[in-house]
């Protein structure tokens, strides 16, 4: 069915019951950033197929709200769709909202699915339309009237993480969740975010692409922990794991049940930004918000096991990166052809070579050319170009090890480069060492550290509009918060143990597209009269190009990271090498 042919229905069914407008959001019940088949309703109606976005449709027009990791990959996909682009974040786009109340009258009536939007949105759309004289119906829900073979909710089965590789017993962490809750002022809490949970129950899942999550609720309280999910999906391990951990186990669908029985006078905390409105509204207890929840940042600060885990889980991605990178450069040389998809294919052969590995942590960027200034490009057989011996290829990729998680993104030269592609390369590679090298006090927001990785764009009057730094789940979301290192302002102090991207870039529309990604630890660097400082480890274990590099752009500091950090590279890989594969590492590695 075209998307022309689906909004038609949509429009239909929106008339018969009253809506004016429909919102459609990207996300799930569990508000996550990649929602399972059976949610991805914004992407089954527009076409468009990018983690971020929201489609708004009324009687007459449409259009598609989305950031600009995705403005090209949006303007080629809503082609011929009768769905408008806005590019949010520019200074001429309207907001959503604006935009809605230009087009409708007062008295006019917006609806959203509440199941799938969280509650602090709901929470901000109320007052602002109210304040508009236009209704919020939060009780429309048209896709199962429209969406003819929609997929079902996953129902395959939990497995257990080890405490081998989570470092902590579910019980341990439920109790260290419910201290945390009392310190806050309440007594019990309501979870809907499925990385969170899993964190919390030390289970995993396959029930959503890339991420090792599975499809379900929880509640704690002093008196119970109670998981809610489909019993298909427990097998007797599951069940003997958490029954041990004195976890109740309850029927996914019967949370709101549940919740409504909260006594009124219990203080039940949640993040309003975390769980859906139609939960939220269920609650009967007497809710207490709060803007980063206790399991997040415990989740976010990684234990010693954990940390472990994820030096191990580096190593053996950098040997699998040196397998590809190897392949890469030699079938180049042999003139044999290269696609975008080859790439991403070797990719995930190497690493599935890897003890431990459980998949991919994202789908491959490959982007080469044009498409490397497409931030989150994913190749298509339409799409998919042959890498030729000239100018720059992006590749951003990760695995998913049961001991850690990877995101890794290198820019390489494949041939001819031009001046300009040489130094826009190099004020990336500036920006990526100066976050590395950053000493800061305790209690400094990721936001304080952002300039440091634009400076060198700044000074020329360059730029890029995606964050520089998130933080990575431990063998969970690649994408976790609640600390990141980005322009926005955010609340979140960078704290001992906690991992995150260093990823600045650069992207020139149609031409070519520069990236350099490590992860970086959050450590101890010196205690002074000042008080405590922080530094960053690098974690990542993989060359950076230097073919690309303009040396007289490079301070002596500058370079001395590059070496170190190459000689670092070198002496933690080749030991698990070839003779062949040493030689070619100690080539990239050798001395700038």
């Amino acid at each position: 069915m075209k998307v022309s042919e689906k909004i038609t229905r949509l429009r239909e069914l929106m008339t018969e019951k009253g809506i004016d407008a429909f919102i459609v959001p990207s996300s799930d019940p569990h508000i996550s950033e990649y929602p399972a088949a059976h949610w991805k309703s914004r992407a089954w109606l527009s076409g468009f197929t990018g983690s971020a976005g929201t489609v708004v449709v009324t009687a007459d027009k449409a259009g598609l709200w989305t950031d600009s990791r995705y403005f090209l990959q949006a303007e080629s996909q809503l082609k011929d769709s009768g769905i408008n682009l806005f590019k949010d974040g520019l200074p001429e786009t309207p907001s959503l909202k604006d935009w809605l109340v230009s087009e409708l009258s007062a008295k006019r009536c917006v609806g959203i699915d509440g199941d799938v939007y969280a509650a602090s949105e709901v929470q901000l759309l109320k007052a602002f339309f109210e304040d508009n004289n236009i209704k919020l119906d939060t009780t429309f829900k048209p896709f199962d009237l429209i969406w003819s073979n929609r997929p079902e909710i996953p129902s395959d089965k939990i497995f257990i993480l080890p405490e081998k590789f989570s470092g902590v017993s579910a019980r341990e962490k439920i109790d260290n969740v419910l201290k945390e809750t009392r310190t806050v002022g309440a007594e019990s809490t309501v979870l809907a975010s499925l990385d969170a949970i899993a964190w919390l129950f030390n289970i995993r899942g396959n029930d959503v692409d890339y991420n090792p999550v599975a499809v379900c609720y929880a509640v704690i309280s002093p008196t119970e922990a109670v998981l809610f999910v489909n019993p298909e999906k427990l097998t007797t391990e599951v069940v003997d794991y958490l029954k041990s951990q004195n976890v109740i186990l309850a029927d996914y669908t019967k949370v709101f049940d549940y919740v409504k029985k909260i006594p009124a006078e219990q203080k039940v905390l949640v993040n309003p930004a975390k769980i859906n409105y139609s939960l939220y509204n269920s609650i009967s207890g007497t809710v207490k918000e709060i803007a980063v929840h206790p399991v997040d940042m415990l989740k976010a600060v990684k234990n010693e096991t954990e940390i472990a885990g994820f030096k191990n889980a580096l190593k053996k991605d950098g040997v699998a990166l040196i397998k590809f990178y190897m392949w890469l450069e030699n079938a180049l040389s042999a003139n044999e052809k290269v696609t975008e998809l080859d790439i991403s294919r070797q990719l995930k052969h190497f690493r599935s070579e890897q003890a431990l590995y459980f998949g991919e942590s994202f789908e491959t960027i490959a982007g080469y050319g044009g498409h490397g200034a497409i931030v989150h490009y994913g190749a298509t057989e339409e799409s998919n170009a042959t890498i030729e011996k000239k100018g720059l290829l992006l590749i951003d990729s990760g695995a998913q090890y049961f001991d850690g998680t990877t995101d890794i993104t290198r820019t390489i030269a494949v041939g001819e480069l031009s001046e300009q592609m040489c130094i826009d390369y190099t004020l990336v590679l500036k920006g990526h060492i100066a976050l590395s090298l950053a000493q800061f006090p305790q209690g400094t927001k990721g936001c304080q550290l952002d300039i440091l990785a634009r400076k060198a764009l700044w000074d020329r009057g360059l730029n890029y509009l995606h964050g520089t730094g998130h933080g990575i789940g431990h063998f969970l979301n690649v994408h976790e918060g609640p600390q990141s290192i980005r322009m926005d302002l955010h609340p979140t102090p960078l704290q001992l143990g906690m991992i995150c991207s260093n990823e600045p870039g650069l992207y020139r529309a149609g031409e070519y597209g520069i990236r350099i990604e490590n992860l970086i630890l959050t450590t101890p660097a010196e205690k002074t009269d000042f008080g405590s400082f922080y530094q960053f480890e690098t974690l990542t274990l993989c060359p950076i190009d230097k073919k690309p590099i303009k040396r007289d752009l490079l301070s002596d500091n500058e370079i001395e990271w590059l070496n170190q950090y190459h000689s670092a590279v070198y002496e933690k890989l080749s030991p698990l090498l070839n003779e062949g594969e040493k030689a070619w590492l100690k080539e990239k590695t050798d001395i700038f």
